[in-house]
């Protein structure tokens, strides 16, 4: 009777030292486990192209964080087409670049078409906006409001009525790409906005902050085609 009751015991004590031993392995292991996390997260990042972003902080260039805000368009607005016979596979040629900022490009304002506004639309306004700018809040380049509703399209000279702002420059008028040197590419906003009023009764001297606040509360509809440029 007293050898089958060691048996039992002696089994029970070599699966509890299997048992011990079988966790320990995991403990020893899981310091190997969590580098493997860290090395998929690096290769996250390699893919992501942070690490490709390190590598130009490490040639001098400067990489900024990101920040976003809130977009001057309610929700609800009809979206409509836009584009630019100037625009070269959706990038800017020299004659469009800015004049200023060490480009000497020949600033001249691009030519717009825009088609599918919606039938409320009493005037339009036109931006360019650069939110790669490394400013904490971007650049606009380019305003224009108080663009007639019969209005298809802009040229170089604005129609009769309509108001060409102040950019971030602080100067009238359209002013072109001009990014830093060596820095990722500046992807360009090209907007027009269908506005429910037909002016927004402000000076070309408004800041272009401020333009672009009043108009949120009179946006029906929006247009928006993206050009990149960079140095």
């Amino acid at each position: 009777m007293s050898r089958p009751f060691r048996t039992r015991v002696a089994a029970t004590t070599a699966t509890a030292t299997t048992a011990t031993a079988g966790a320990t392995a995991v403990r020893r292991a899981r310091p190997y486990r969590a580098a493997a996390v860290t090395l998929s997260a690096a290769a996250v990042l390699t893919l992501l192209g942070v690490a490709d972003s390190s590598a130009q902080v490490g040639k001098g260039v400067k990489e900024f964080g990101r920040v976003s805000v809130r977009a001057g368009v309610p929700a609800g607005a009809q979206r409509f087409a836009v584009g630019s016979p100037d625009l070269v596979n959706g990038r800017f040629p020299q004659s469009h670049w800015a004049n200023a900022f060490g480009c000497d490009g020949g600033n001249q304002s691009l030519r717009l078409e825009w088609r599918g506004a919606p039938g409320g639309t009493r005037s339009f306004a036109v931006t360019m906006f650069d939110p790669d700018a490394p400013t904490g809040s971007g650049f606009w380049h380019w305003l224009v409001w108080d663009v007639p509703a019969t209005a298809t399209g802009l040229e170089t000279t604005p129609p009769a009525g309509a108001v060409t702002g102040a950019d971030d420059a602080g100067v009238q008028g359209y002013l072109g790409p001009c990014p830093p040197v060596g820095d990722r590419p500046h992807h360009y906003q090209i907007n027009v906005y269908a506005l429910d009023t037909p002016s927004l009764a402000l000076p070309a001297a408004t800041p272009a902050a401020v333009t672009a606040f009043s108009m949120s509360g009179h946006v029906i509809g929006h247009a928006q085609t993206t050009a990149l440029a960079a140095r």
